[in-house]
């Protein structure tokens, strides 16, 4: 007897299948790694270079937006790499700390790194929870209008705030209003020197950008020189943010070195990556201990603004990418990527981190073939914390400005008024609801223009447009579906078209374009068909849908008609002989429609 029994045929290739695709949908790179290639090795090394080499000035600037210590922007720029290399459904995308997370982060954590360390966990696990429990489609509840009156905002918030350190300004208020205020009341105590300073890197980030924009393809006819040079000017241009704060950092040791320093300097950053370690879960200070519910109450609203537009910012990016470069991604996969790479960050001392669309462009304009990518980008970053921070000390906080300014100009959206108008313009309501009261309070701004579309699209399935056809038999037909906020306005047009009329007239009710009703819809046709029946008039209902028509079979209402037509429902009115309704009965159900009731 063999020592071994041999499964039921058929079934260990099922298993095995199964198996094999589940395990490359929860671990997505399983599925491209085993056909990786040299070439893609090569694109995926170029690609994450260039990506490190825009992130780590990024990450120091965006720490001073998010007001905390320049060291945290570069912790919380490295995990994303990783985690997405096992877990990400993009090949383009890149985690790490972004503009409005950042000023989502100065919200709602006080400048205080445990508070932030803390949101960048509970971000983690409520995002983790989303993924498990696949509530992505949550997120389609924003919209559009919303997202760009929030980015908008946010452009002008962040850009503003940093007026401040370019002109080199001190002791300016963190709120918008008073930061205003301030800014315009302190202008005469502008430091020459960071002016004149972040002009010129504004200046030059400008023209390497347009550089970037401009340089055309390179083409294997091409000369090997044109090439080279072609290469050099794509590094240069796409390493922009690095090449200008090395070039500040270098104008300012110069003058360092001579006794004299006209700029105000970021200053020393602790060196290497902090000890791994659980989140703080209190905090003591001068005045006693803050515990956990204290914390947690102390961050308040951030707990859902900041977990939600991170997934926002993160799947919008990777969509759009993703539809660029034809290829599709899975939003509850990525859910479990940005939540991972939070909780895991945040046992570095991260903030919370979430998709870069600059990175992302500059990762895809440099041939990026997987997420392999990444492990070259957060390598550059960890041997910069390592090697690289008594460099950091020498950077003006004027040229990071600079860097912020650039990076949040494109977040302004100029021309969506124009194609709202266009579009629709009812629309412009969310959008400047939202825009106008972020800047007050962020939180109030997203909820309030988020409310604002709820009420449109409720409006809109409250009073559906109603087509009314006339003929020998008066024909209304909702243009979008009936829900039961509806019943009302389907009665009154019912009513006031054929029952308040002298005689009563006779109707149908096209249902065409519903797919689906319920309780509350039931109870409202049965008392239209007794109305009806009252005044001696016929409501007919044509074109049911499956659902629909196993809805009403199973209210079993009394004396309702429905046809297949309008023409068999104007034949029974005439009385022709042959045409008869199927009357609320599975008995009078045709064949086919009997088949899928049972299907």
């Amino acid at each position: 007897m063999s020592s071994t029994m041999k499964p039921p045929k058929g079934f260990a290739p099922m298993s095995c299948c199964w198996s094999t695709a589940t395990m490359q949908k929860r671990l997505p790179f399983l599925a491209w790694l085993p056909d990786y290639t040299w070439h893609a090795l090569k694109m995926d090394f170029i690609a994450g270079i260039s990506v490190g080499l825009t992130v780590i000035p990024q990450a120091l600037a965006y720490a001073e937006v998010a007001g905390l210590p320049p060291q945290y922007g570069l912790y919380s720029a490295f995990m994303g790499c990783f985690v997405y290399f096992f877990l990400g459904t993009s090949r383009d995308v890149t985690l790490g700390p972004t503009a409005i997370m950042s000023l989502l982060v100065s919200f709602y954590t006080f400048h205080e790194p445990a508070y932030a360390v803390l949101l960048a966990f509970l971000s983690g696990c409520i995002q983790l929870g989303m993924g498990f429990l696949r509530l992505g489609f949550l997120l389609d509840f924003i919209s559009c209008p919303v997202i760009k009156g929030f980015t908008s905002a946010a452009a002008i918030i962040i850009g503003f705030g940093q007026i401040k350190n370019l002109l080199g300004l001190q002791h300016i208020s963190r709120q918008f209003f008073l930061q205003v205020y301030y800014t315009f009341h302190n202008i005469g105590e502008t430091r020459v020197g960071d002016a004149v300073l972040g002009l010129v890197c504004m200046l030059l980030l400008l023209v390497l950008k347009l550089m970037r924009d401009h340089v055309p393809p390179v083409h294997p006819e091409m000369p090997t020189g044109v090439r080279l040079s072609h290469g050099l000017v794509w590094t240069a241009t796409t390493a922009r943010n690095a090449l200008v704060v090395s070039f500040a950092a270098l104008v300012a040791y110069s003058f360092q070195v001579t006794g004299y320093q006209p700029f105000v300097l970021t200053g020393k950053t602790p060196e290497g990556l902090p000890d791994a370690h659980i989140p703080p879960f209190s905090v003591t200070t001068a005045n006693g201990t803050i515990s956990f519910t204290e914390m947690v109450q102390g961050m308040g609203a951030g707990l859902a603004v900041v977990p939600l537009m991170g997934l926002l910012e993160s799947i919008a990016v990777a969509k759009s990418f993703a539809s660029q470069n034809n290829y599709r991604i899975d939003a509850n996969q990525e859910l479990l990527a940005i939540g991972l790479t939070n909780i895991l960050g945040s046992l570095f001392s991260s903030y919370p981190v979430t998709g870069s669309f600059g990175r992302t462009a500059v990762n895809a304009q440099s041939g990026v073939c997987t997420p392999a990518g990444g492990l070259m980008t957060g390598a550059l970053v960890l041997l910069s914390l390592d090697y690289l921070t008594s460099l950091f000390y020498y950077i003006p906080k004027s040229a990071l400005a600079a860097v912020i300014i650039m990076a949040v100009v494109p977040l302004f959206d100029t021309k969506i008024v124009g194609t709202l108008w266009r579009v629709k313009r009812l629309d412009l309501l969310p959008l400047c609801v939202t825009f106008l009261l972020c800047f007050w309070e962020v939180q109030y701004g997203i909820l309030a223009g988020t409310l604002v579309s709820m009420l449109i699209l409720l409006h809109s399935v409250a009073r559906p447009k109603i087509q009314v056809s006339e003929g020998p038999m008066l024909v209304l037909q909702p243009a979008s579906g009936l829900h039961f906020p509806a019943i009302e306005t389907l009665r009154e047009a019912l009513l006031s078209r054929a029952l308040e009329t002298s005689p009563p007239r006779s109707a149908a009710l096209d249902c065409t374009h519903i797919c689906n009703i319920d309780y509350t819809v039931v109870l409202g046709l049965g008392e239209l068909l007794e109305d009806f029946h009252k005044r001696g008039a016929t409501l007919a209902l044509i074109g049911l849908q499956v659902p629909v028509l196993r809805v009403l079979l199973s209210a079993d209402l009394k004396g309702v008609l429905y046809f297949c037509t309008l023409e068999e429902a104007e034949k029974y009115l005439r009385q022709e002989p042959g045409t008869q309704p199927y009357n609320g009965s599975e008995d009078s159900v045709p064949e086919h429609k009997i088949a899928l009731l049972k299907a």
